[in-house]
Formats: structure tokens, C-alpha cells, sequence
């Protein structure tokens, strides 16, 4: 699978339009190219990073919320499509959260013909009665969620986990770690949990948010929101979540490159030793046109060029 060309999973026909929804011809035209661009992303991270094996059981992990949705949605498409045969089953955790509409997921996943399982866990008045009132509850609740899953997965016998985490989700974990962790860590597209068990993968992570969400509209999906717990929002989460979509309106690129840049890392030009070793690094008076021309500018395109930038001069 590693040497397959993510167009074997995506296909050159895609699906007709979503049924029940009233399209004119060129909203049906954009939703189409939505798909393709969903199912090319989500293609090309699972290829990239073998996330789906042949014979896999994978378990799609369901909030009820736009990207755990379109994760299922794009699996499903993937599925009929792949050079290779796995199966999907979709998990949805109800952590009894007063006023939770138990009904809607079971009813949805029936609709769409996707084996599932609902798993019932009080984890709510767990987190009501460890964290006081006005604090955040997301941390604890999000362990608890972690561990009940990972016993699910064994139970169904699941040899993948699949989030629905996106590229923004990813960007804003590595700023989160940087500005108040203290770390250059973010979500890796896929990982070996720490008990060593179970692989968890994120095939949106080459997808954009801005596509979840629209997908989700287009598809009409029966959203189910995140805050009946009563909690706040992870205000540092959010925080960062509307600087990347401030810097993605004004300086168009920006967020893309810093991506990319995920995916292009040099460690002999950070300063983690367990990395690099730079103590042991000598001159070798051997010529390596990979090394460091320390005197030259750095090789960026000129500000003036780059999308969304006005140039400033002072005098």
C-alpha cells in the first residue's frame, strides 16, 4: 500500500450529488468539487502515512459534531473506491450530558447503513464532581473519553481509531504546545497510543476546516453541540483557532505554509539536542551542499510577493 497512488483510493468518478438536497446547477457544481477535494485530501494522508491496512477494522470515533461527520462520510466513499478491503464501524460515546439527544446518531447511522455501537458511560457527573463550578471540564472529560474508547476498540476488536481532527486542529495544537507548553509538538497524523495498543488515525488531516464545515451544510448533517456539558469552551483553544483564521483572511498562504512546514522540518537548525547532535558536530573539511551557508540571506520570497502583504517603508 505504501507505494499506492492515493488516486487509487479517490477514483476518477466521484459520487452524484447528496440526495434530498435542492441544488441548482452551480451549487451542485461547487459540492461536487467540495467531494473531490475531501476525498483527494483525505486519500492522500491515508497513503502517505499507511493509516489503512488491508483487512483493517476501523472505528470511527462519532461526537455528533461537523468533523467526526464528514470523517465518516468521506471513510465511507473511500471504502467503495480503495484498491483494498477494511471495515468500518462507527462509535459513539454518550457520556450522559444533560439534554443529550440520544436518538439523533443511532437514527443518522442507521439512515446511512454503518454498523455502530452506542457505549453509555456517566462520565458527566464524573467531571461535575472532580472539576469546581466555572472551570473548565474539557481536560478531565477528554482523558476519561480516551480511556473508555481504547476499551471499546478491543472489545469490537478495531485495529484503527479514527478522529476527526483536521489541518486547523493540528496547526492549533502545535501553537497551543509553543506559546503555553513550551514544546514544538502538535497531533501527528497518525500514533501508537502509550500503552503501546491501539493506532490511532487522523485522515483529515490534509483537510481544511473551512471544507468540514461546508460539507457539513451541504450533506445537512444533524449536528449535535459540544457544550451541553454547560462547560466553556478551551478558551485558549478558541483563541488560537481565530488568530489562524484571522491570519488565513488577511494573509492568504500563511497557513498553508506553516503546514507544509509540519512536514519539512530541518533538526540541526532547531536547538534540541537529543535531535542533533551538536556537541559532536566538527568541521570535517569535506565540501556538503546540505550544509549550512551561515553568511548568506535567508532565501524567502521578497514581503511585496507574498499574497495579502502590504510593504511598509521607512525612511
Amino acid at each position: 500500500m505504501n507505494a499506492m497512488d492515493s488516486s487509487a483510493w479517490t477514483g476518477e468518478e466521484t459520487a452524484a450529488a447528496p440526495e434530498r438536497v435542492p441544488f441548482d446547477f452551480k451549487i451542485e457544481r461547487e459540492a461536487h468539487k467540495l467531494e473531490k477535494r475531501l476525498c483527494r485530501e483525505a486519500g492522500k494522508a491515508i497513503v502517505q502515512y499507511n493509516m489503512i491496512e488491508e483487512g483493517d477494522k476501523v472505528m470511527v470515533c462519532m461526537s455528533g459534531g461537523k468533523d467526526s461527520y464528514t470523517l465518516l462520510d468521506i471513510l465511507l466513499k473511500l471504502k467503495a473506491r480503495a484498491p483494498i478491503h477494511f471495515e468500518l464501524i462507527a462509535v459513539n460515546l454518550d457520556q450522559k450530558q444533560p439534554g443529550f439527544p440520544e436518538h439523533v446518531l443511532p437514527d443518522y447511522l442507521r439512515s446511512v447503513g454503518v454498523p455502530f455501537h452506542i457505549e453509555n458511560e456517566d462520565t458527566y457527573s464524573i467531571v461535575k464532581r472532580l472539576i469546581p463550578e466555572g472551570k473548565t471540564t474539557c481536560s478531565l472529560c477528554s482523558r476519561l473519553r480516551r480511556g473508555i474508547l481504547y476499551r471499546v476498540a478491543d472489545e469490537l476488536g478495531a485495529t484503527k481509531i479514527a478522529l476527526g481532527h483536521h489541518r486547523d486542529d493540528i496547526l492549533a495544537t502545535l501553537l497551543l504546545n509553543m506559546f503555553f507548553g513550551g514544546k514544538l509538538k502538535s497531533m501527528p497524523p497518525k500514533l501508537v497510543s502509550d500503552d503501546g495498543r491501539h493506532v490511532v488515525i487522523r485522515p483529515l488531516a490534509f483537510v481544511a476546516e473551512k471544507d468540514t464545515t461546508q460539507w457539513a451544510k451541504v450533506r445537512q448533517f444533524p449536528i449535535i453541540p459540544c457544550n451541553l456539558c454547560g462547560s466553556q469552551e478551551n478558551l485558549q483553544r478558541k483563541q488560537v483557532g481565530e488568530m489562524l483564521r484571522e491570519w488565513q483572511k488577511k494573509y492568504p498562504g500563511r497557513v498553508e505554509n506553516m503546514f507544509n512546514a509540519l512536514q519539512n522540518v530541518v533538526p540541526s537548525h532547531l536547538l534540541d539536542g537529543a535531535l542533533y547532535d551538536f556537541k559532536g558536530a566538527h568541521a570535517t573539511g569535506v565540501a556538503d551542499d546540505n550544509g549550512d551557508k551561515a553568511f548568506d540571506a535567508e532565501d524567502f520570497p521578497e514581503p511585496s510577493a507574498l499574497p495579502g502583504v502590504q510593504v511598509v517603508r521607512i525612511q
